[in-house]
């Protein structure tokens, strides 16, 4: 394979709340599987909780509960960046006052 050209498609199987899809990716089969398997996972846990539920209002709590998650990711590595910001800036200064 080039490396300018596209990396090579593989046909994945997945079953997700109970509908299958066969889905072509790029990436590793298996971490497709595994996030299909955790999305079938979230879809049901939802549907107990909301018992009689349409799939579609399941699958757009879903996506509202992945999205919540997302963000609280987002913010929690904005705070890390910012420490680690914070961090360099402070060891920074105590080399250069050893430094001197």
């Amino acid at each position: 394979m080039d490396a300018g050209s596209p990396p090579e498609k593989t046909t994945v199987r997945v079953t997700i709340f109970q509908q299958p899809y066969t889905l072509r990716v790029s990436g590793e089969p298996g971490e497709t599987e595994a996030l299909a398997q955790a999305v079938d996972s979230l879809m049901n846990q939802i549907a107990t909780r909301t018992s009689g539920a349409e799939p579609v209002r399941v699958a757009v709590l879903a996506c509202l509960h992945l999205a919540d998650r997302i963000r609280q990711l987002e913010r929690e590595i904005a705070f890390r960046r910012e420490r680690a910001a914070k961090m360099e800036q402070r060891l920074d200064a105590a080399l250069r006052d050893i430094g001197q």
